[in-house]
């Protein structure tokens, strides 16, 4: 054994308390959400729990033992809101704090014999196991969720930590570990305490990769899409082309009508109003596969993938007409705005920019014509 066991729990107690003021001090700067307070102040509760367990024989019982082992438990508890509040998920404080009072009450009340040590490792070990499986199960969510890779580290370092409380548990059910003097006797207890510094930091760490990668991700999808209507812009929809190069694929190009009369009527807050509508009834009637994308002013295309180009027709009618009819459910608006589109299709491979010049020849004889209509252009026809 390099260490004994109270040494190793004041080095637990210091490694908690260098990281809680830390996350604390992230938190001030106001670059985050909450969870950084939660884990701050979880680390920090752990901290202050080894270290009055190290306190034993030193300090009153009720302290050293009853005291330590509740914070302990607190702290580890916070954890599990901290990855929770990242997540975004609500949560109910006054649930969680009063699961807080009925999982430390038994502390107290229970296992509050000085000689039943063991009794109160398996109670406190259960615990931790059961909080660091809830947060594996949290970092899980994150990871189908939000694509965050890091949160799969996460939650390996997590499983890990609950096998090594799991096994603590299996030991002081068989009073392998415990006995009147804790820090006394084994080697394995003396190795899951090391253990228990290295993961807490690597803990840390994963958290702070996890908000770094949602920060790579957020800002990522702020320079594909279009703020207004969340749409891909040209630069996000030029990151999709290399992979429908071989791909079969029908394009529309949708212009909306008398935009410029709405805007200049209604202003354009009324304007950016009927860009959302059409981008969320677009989305609506789309396929999750395919790609809606903003190419300027009042201006998009929608990429529909291994379609042919009647059903391409079939959902560009579907959406002119669902527009029409929301834009007519409008009553304070003069100036009633339809959809003109061009669609073209290519069945193999082939350069888009062929096909979006297609497209946009479908698309002026669509207007033409008279606007709010469809118009497809075909490979035997000659353009008007």
């Amino acid at each position: 054994m390099l260490l004994d066991l109270r040494t190793i729990y004041f080095i637990v107690a210091v490694s908690c308390f260098v990281l809680g003021i830390l996350q604390l001090a992230a938190y001030a700067t106001g670059r985050f959400e909450r969870w950084p307070l939660w884990w701050g102040l979880s680390n920090l509760f752990v901290g202050v729990g080894s270290f009055l367990v190290a306190l034993r024989n030193l300090v009153p019982y009720a302290v050293s033992v009853d005291g330590g082992n509740i914070v302990t438990i607190i702290g580890y508890m916070l954890m599990f809101f901290a990855v929770r509040t990242f997540s975004g998920r609500v949560f109910d404080q006054r649930i969680f704090w009063l699961a807080i009072v009925l999982v430390s009450v038994p502390v107290v009340l229970i296992v509050s014999d000085p000689a039943a040590v063991s009794a109160r490792l398996l109670y406190v070990s259960v615990i931790c196991c059961l909080c660091d499986l809830a947060v594996a199960r949290e970092a899980i969510s994150i990871v189908r969720r939000e694509k965050l890779y890091s949160a799969g580290l996460l939650v390996g370092l997590y499983v890990c930590t609950a096998m090594i409380f799991a096994v603590r548990s299996m030991l002081a059910a068989t009073g392998e570990i415990g006995g009147p003097d804790p820090f006394g006797g084994s080697v394995v207890h003396s190795w899951m305490a090391v253990s228990a510094v290295a993961f807490i930091m690597l803990r840390s760490m994963a958290m702070v990769l996890m908000a770094a990668e949602r920060s790579r991700n957020q800002l990522t999808e702020l320079a594909h899409h279009d703020p207004l209507t969340g749409a891909l812009n040209r630069g996000g929809l030029a990151q999709h082309l290399p992979a429908l190069a071989s791909q079969p694929i029908s394009l529309l190009i949708i212009d909306i009508d008398h935009f410029k009369q709405l805007n200049d009527r209604h202003g354009h807050a009324a304007g950016d109003d009927i860009l959302r509508l059409f981008a969320s009834i677009s989305k609506g009637v789309m396929r999750s596969s395919d790609l809606l994308a903003r190419q300027g002013g009042d201006e998009f295309l929608a990429v529909l993938k291994n379609i042919s180009q009647e059903d391409a027709m079939a959902i560009a009618e579907r959406i002119r007409l669902d527009f029409a009819a929301a834009a007519m459910q409008r009553p304070d608006l003069a100036v009633f705005p339809t959809l003109s589109i061009g669609v073209a299709t290519r069945r193999g491979g082939g350069d888009f920019e062929r096909l979006l010049h297609k497209a946009d020849e479908a698309l002026y004889r669509s207007k033409r014509e008279g606007r709010n209509r469809v118009e497809a252009f075909w490979e035997n026809q000659q353009a008007a």
